[in-house]
């Protein structure tokens, strides 16, 4: 949910992305996580990658269609999930709804 509500929030918190990854029952080594948002990388292998620019990293979060990869190091298996945002709009309008 919290990484829903920071692409809602054009806030590239890549820290939410590590958080779930962290809540999973996966075995994650953090010498091998790496994650990116679209074409830029933001941690690789145990660190913050030497030439992540939040400045880009905001800008690309503007766009609609906001892709975040994770690669865990363990082999070449790929999962594809799509979702739609959490913004204060579908919250209102969802908060007001009655069946």
């Amino acid at each position: 949910m919290l990484v829903k509500t920071a692409i809602a929030g054009e806030d590239p918190n890549w820290g939410r992305v590590a958080m779930a990854i962290g809540n999973s029952d996966a075995k994650i080594n953090e010498q091998k996580l790496s994650i990116s948002f679209g074409p830029y990388k933001i941690y690789h292998k145990g660190s913050l990658y030497k030439s992540y620019d939040e400045e880009k990293v905001m800008e690309y979060m503007k766009g609609t269609s906001i892709e975040i990869e994770v690669d865990i190091g363990q082999g070449i298996k790929k999962f594809k999930s799509y979702t739609m945002d959490l913004t204060k709009k579908y919250i209102e309008i969802n908060a007001n709804y009655r069946t």
